[in-house]
């Protein structure tokens, strides 16, 4: 067990690091899209930029990450079996399944913009990237809290964790509207 600490803390870092791809890749996404409303030749020079911004986050970090922690998480049940039995582990990998689906959608949203094709507004890319915000939230709770998570408290934490960031994103685009540099 004296590499349990080791394979933890490298699993947690590329939590940490595929986040950060996750949290930015819809971001990438948004700019993309906004600069398809831009006139020619910035379009196509955003564009060509942004593509190229995405493929290296993807293929360099978010990509390399996802597989590194699971390969780490695997590692940690395996040094942990036990955790198996635990109903807390069993909604986190519920999570974590939700968390694969997120990222193979990012994964066909980024194929798609590879090919110029914009198949969404920038609003709901907005609305997209608090998907794995709300996702983080969960996890982290559920593997803090453990046996001790009440689920009425967590669920309702989620859903009003969600009408915040939903208020969020309409302020943002209020003051956006007022100021188009904002």
């Amino acid at each position: 067990m004296e590499i349990y600490p080791y394979i933890k803390s490298l699993h947690l870092i590329f939590v940490v690091t595929w986040f950060a791809g996750l949290f930015y890749i819809p971001r990438l996404f948004i700019y993309h899209i906004e600069a398809w409303q831009k006139p020619s030749p910035d379009k196509e020079i955003l564009a060509q930029q942004l593509k190229l911004m995405t493929k290296r986050l993807w293929y360099i970090i978010t990509w390399p990450s996802a597989i590194l922690c699971t390969i780490f998480a695997i590692w940690l049940l395996v040094l942990m079996p036990a955790w198996l039995q635990q109903p807390w582990m069993h909604v986190k990998l519920v999570f974590v399944a939700l968390l694969f689906f997120y990222h193979l959608k990012c994964h066909q949203i980024f194929k798609q913009m590879q090919r110029d094709e914009v198949k969404y507004t920038s609003r709901f890319m907005r609305i997209w990237n608090e998907v794995a915000t709300l996702v983080l939230f969960a996890i982290v709770f559920l593997v803090v809290l453990k046996n001790a998570f009440n689920w009425i408290y967590g669920v309702v934490g989620i859903f009003a964790l969600a009408i915040l960031l939903m208020l969020g994103i309409r302020l943002y685009k209020r003051i956006r509207d007022k100021n188009p540099n904002a």
